[in-house]
């Protein structure tokens, strides 16, 4: 028998039996104003999958099948703790210009992970899908990245762009990075010192600091963005000799570029104040009131501004004027702190980190 609810008391008793005791059509129990229940299918009863005993394997680290368990139980890793905190105690991260800037620890890995690696550091200017699959073949644990890994936030993760494969591979193999950037230029023993100590030579000069750094920890003043150098007054140092002195030491050089001022003999000219700013350094730099500036690069505007100025512009390509900072002071002071904790610590430059611009002599350049 069909069952029935009265959506209408006003409805006859008559009406009612009617409707109570035969199979009415739908369209028929609609004019009436009645609801049909009619009978589901029973379900068959499970296991709830929150309640489910998880499989051995990957889950055994967290699941024992007992209690809750999550995300909450994985243990961040020892060895890159200390690699963050050593980073922090050489180039504080409140040294970087966050305005813009991402600096810190970009990729973590869990204790499990780090035990099955090296407590190895892998230092890079550029993280390149060359130089993880390099770092993953030789067991880094961490690699420190000059230059941050991920700028912007990402709204999936896939193997179809070039970063977010390199990406993938390094979370598959448990490789965290860490990326400083304008921290480690801010800091007062930091890449631009070291940059215009080059510049310098062994002249005198007063220093300076062309952008100071307001955020920067007592432990780590003055600080700031660029470096400004006076030579002793009469005493002014050869452009040629700066010149020869960049090249040897930022990597051996064999081409620069330079901008000069029309007329102006590089050969015999003389530099009496210098402004100095790794990377793409021109907006640091701008306002500097010297004779010379050196960066890695600029633009064509930029350039041909400088020079209206009466002033001479030096660069050396970008990631020139950063490398041999991290290879001959980064390197050394970050391994250092890490053996005072971990004495097996080791700490190594990639082999397949390179500026990616070569200066080609098309004269050399053969028809197949």
């Amino acid at each position: 028998m069909l069952l029935v609810r009265r959506l209408d008391r006003g409805l006859s008793s008559s009406t009612l039996r009617s409707t109570s005791f035969c199979r009415p059509s739908v369209s028929g129990l609609s004019r009436l104003g009645f609801f049909a229940a009619r009978s589901l299918p029973r379900r068959t009863t499970s296991t709830s999958s929150s309640n489910r005993r998880p499989d051995s394997g990957a889950m055994a680290e967290y699941a024992d099948g007992v209690g809750a368990w999550g995300a909450w139980q994985v243990e961040p890793s020892k060895f890159t703790q200390l690699v963050v905190n050593s980073m922090r105690t050489l180039y504080p991260e409140e040294l970087a210009d966050r305005k813009w800037d991402n600096v810190g620890l970009l990729v973590g890995n869990s204790e499990s992970d780090a035990k099955k690696l090296e407590p190895t550091v892998m230092v890079t200017n550029d993280l390149t899908f060359q130089v993880a699959v390099d770092a993953i073949g030789q067991g880094v644990s961490v690699i420190v990245s000059y230059h941050p890994f991920i700028f912007s936030g990402f709204k999936s993760v896939t193997n179809s762009d070039p970063q977010q494969a390199t990406l993938l591979q390094l979370a598959k193999a448990g490789v965290a990075v860490y990326c400083p950037h304008t921290a480690v230029d801010a800091a007062p023993k930091g890449l631009n010192t070291w940059l215009a100590d080059i510049v310098a030579g062994p002249h005198k000069h007063t220093p300076s600091v062309a952008i100071p750094c307001a955020t920067a920890p007592e432990s780590h003043s003055p600080a700031g963005y660029g470096r400004i150098g006076h030579f002793e007054e009469g005493a002014p140092v050869s452009l040629a000799e700066i010149i020869k002195r960049l090249a040897l030491k930022l990597g051996g050089l064999k081409h620069i570029m330079i901008a000069s001022p029309v007329g102006s003999d590089i050969k015999t000219a003389k530099v009496r104040s210098f402004g100095v700013c790794a990377g793409s350094g021109y907006d640091v730099l701008k306002s500097a009131d010297v004779d010379l500036l050196v960066m890695g690069e600029t633009s064509h505007h930029s350039a041909l501004a400088a020079i209206q100025q009466g002033r001479i512009l030096i660069q050396v390509f970008h990631s020139n004027s950063e490398r041999g900072y991290l290879r001959e002071v980064l390197k050394p002071s970050l391994e250092k702190l890490l053996k005072e904790a971990e004495p097996k610590a080791e700490v190594i430059m990639s082999e397949y980190d390179a500026d990616p611009f070569k200066i080609l002599d098309v004269s050399t350049l053969q028809e197949a």
